[in-house]
């Protein structure tokens, strides 16, 4: 078992967390949440020794191992991909040397009966039942299985580390962590660099690991199907409950629910204890109730309701001025990097309003082809842009393209033109960037700062194709939420490269796949692409097991059954949530046909060959009543999501 005890730090004069306490059991799946800046990785850089607190101290069993993996990393390494990720294996490479060693030393004997030669086959014989005994004999193939799950490809492993980027040197340090087997695994936003397919082999590897694992993520999906306790850290405290993160959210607000209400009724008996004191304070036969009640109110134990942090961003984006139905099409597209062939002949369109997620393994192109599309890297074939499109860009990198030595106010303000610039402040405001902190280099922000300033840039011109790499990186699930949101009712078309499964969840309607330099299409959002790709994957159909006699009945494990229910309720519930996004952007449609309308009304002599339409109040009473029909339906949706949520609780 491991302790954290009363664990303070300060930081600018205020606590960033005080008295933090909590124990860690030999096989918990912790997932450790809060906001940006609230103190997630300073937490884990104080239980792995590296960060010493001002109070408190970290406990870990002797002979227990911790292992660490950062958002960010310094590597530099002569070694392969493969040799990098087997240095997880200290002592197996040290006998697999002493092995390698006395069988030369050996070799050169000429006395074999003298002692020398009896000691190094003594030697030899110990190294090897040792190595063996640790499973020396499979380390390569163990090593080469993880490279493979977090998605290398056979021909990477004899690559240096210094040809590759600093996303896949992660996966190498993330490898060896994980061959390496702490018995406490702490994990920093491991996700931020891993594809889908990579992110799923990783929930698969952490289901059966024999240690305790803490893990640092904003991806939903991935602490629901990962963990099992979650501990929240919120203005300076914690909030543990033994449940994953959407467990969790519930919890913890039936609990703040419960105190308010145990709150509120102490409150109200304080008050009538109070008016009982005030009332009979000067009148001597009352003096001994008087006092009595007044002991009451000093020795009552007083109900506190739990804070929470309630700053958000908030925003959305401008109207999208109106484009050509075609927005983007490519034909026979294809990019080079030399001799490297990324894409090949690329034929597919994007129309007006689309909602397309780019999914697939790191490398295979969707980074190339944003690029490709916004104009920033040529090509061969045809890659041609719609009549009147305009384009909003966040790269991957975004936040790595701010000038490090500019204030927030000054990134803004250099971009900003025409009636934009009046709108500065507010727009920073609506990014929790406000008073001094407007003032703050660029260098100094965290990893979340960084991206909501990136992603604040993308409103000072209205634009009708935004086209977006990885934007949720970094940023807390609350940021996410907003920003999922803005993008649902963005009213323009939408290009997103993203690997988060719940924030693709109900955002897109159509998935493109990227693998062997060519793409193919799906319809509907993420979910969806998953359960059609899993039905139709080959590697599942070689996995088959072997059919058993007809007329011998097939046992179905109680594993399956739960997995065959668990996406069965899954589907469920996405279907009901897609409805209503359909309905809230028919409201939204509506009601833009309305406000047009009422201008019309407002102003007949600007509008009057409008008005003088002899079906103009025909069409202007249809809209109104079928905008009461969706507002009713949307109603009634989420009346039948929540009893849903309510029956499978």
């Amino acid at each position: 078992m491991y302790s954290v005890n009363n664990i303070s730090v300060h930081f600018s004069g205020n606590y960033l967390f005080e008295d933090v306490s909590f124990l860690v059991n030999p096989r918990d799946r912790i997932g450790l949440v809060g906001r940006n800046g609230t103190g997630k990785t300073t937490l884990l850089r104080i239980i792995n020794r590296e960060f010493e607190p001002e109070s408190g101290e970290v406990v870990i069993p002797a002979g227990k191992k911790v292992g660490y993996l950062p958002q960010e990393i310094d590597t530099f390494s002569h070694l392969t991909v493969l040799n990098e990720a087997m240095s997880a294996f200290d002592e197996t490479l040290k006998l697999k040397g002493i092995i390698d060693g006395t069988i030369d030393a050996i070799g050169l004997m000429q006395e074999f009966h003298s002692d020398k030669y009896m000691h190094l086959v003594d030697q030899l014989n110990r190294a090897k039942e040792r190595f063996e005994v640790i499973g020396g004999y499979t380390v390569e193939a163990r090593t080469e299985k993880v490279l493979l799950g977090l998605g290398f490809k056979p021909a990477d492993f004899n690559r240096p580390m210094s040809e590759m980027s600093g996303g896949w040197q992660m996966r190498v340090k993330l490898a060896r962590i994980l061959l390496a087997q702490p018995d406490l695994l702490l994990l920093d936003e491991p996700t931020n660099h891993l594809d889908i397919e990579s992110i799923q082999w990783l929930e698969d590897f952490l289901a059966s690991y024999p240690g305790a694992v803490i893990l640092v993520s904003h991806d939903r999906a991935l602490l629901d199907n990962v963990t099992s306790r979650t501990i929240e850290i919120s203005l300076g405290r914690i909030i543990d409950f033994k449940a994953n993160y959407s467990e969790f959210v519930v919890m913890r607000e039936q609990l703040r629910e419960r105190q308010m209400e145990t709150w509120s009724n102490q409150q109200r008996q304080i008050a009538q204890i109070e008016r009982f004191i005030e009332r009979f304070r000067y009148k001597n036969t009352k003096s001994r109730q008087v006092q009595s009640r007044i002991r009451m109110i000093e020795k009552m134990d007083r109900v506190e309701v739990d804070e929470t942090d309630q700053s958000a961003i908030h925003f959305s984006f401008p109207p999208a001025p109106r484009s050509g139905k075609l927005v983007f099409e490519a034909k026979d597209l294809s990019k080079h990097f030399g001799d490297l062939e990324v894409l090949r002949n690329l034929n597919f369109a994007v129309t007006r309003n689309d909602a397309i997620a780019f999914v697939g393994r790191n490398g295979e192109g969707k980074t190339t082809l944003s690029r490709i599309i916004v104009g920033e890297l040529d090509h061969e074939g045809s890659a041609t842009l719609g009549h009147q499109v305009s384009i909003g860009y966040y790269a991957q990198n975004q936040s790595d393209l701010l000038d490090p030595e500019k204030t927030v106010f000054q990134t803004i303000d250099d971009i900003a033109v025409g009636e934009t610039r009046p709108k500065i402040r507010g727009i920073l405001g609506s990014f929790l960037f406000s008073g001094d902190t407007i003032y703050k280099k660029v260098k100094v922000l965290s990893g979340g700062e960084k991206s909501r300033l990136a992603i604040a840039t993308l409103l000072l011109r209205p634009v009708n194709l935004l086209v977006l790499d990885e934007p949720s990186n970094h940023l807390d699930m609350y940021s996410k939420d907003i920003l999922k949101n803005a993008l649902i009712h963005y009213d323009g078309t939408l290009i997103i490269v993203s690997h988060d499964r719940d924030f693709l969840q109900g955002l897109t309607n159509k998935v493109f796949e990227f693998s062997n330099k060519g793409i193919r299409q799906y319809i509907g959002d993420i979910y969806d692409y998953l359960e059609n790709r899993k039905l139709s994957s080959l590697k599942e159909l070689e996995m088959e097991p072997k059919r058993p006699p007809q007329n011998e009945a097939r046992p179905v494990s109680d594993q399956k059954l739960k997995y065959e229910e668990k996406k069965k309720l899954e589907k469920e519930q996405r279907k009901i949530t897609s409805q209503i996004h359909q309905t809230e952007e028919r409201i939204h449609h509506l009601e833009q046909e309305i406000s047009k309308a009422d201008r019309y009304l407002s102003d007949p002599v600007m509008y009057s060959s409008e008005l003088a339409a002899p079906d103009f109040y025909d069409r202007y009473a249809s809209l109104k009543a079928k905008l009461d029909e969706e507002v009713s339906l949307w109603d009634e949706l989420h009346r039948e999501l929540d009893k849903w949520k309510e029956e499978h609780r």
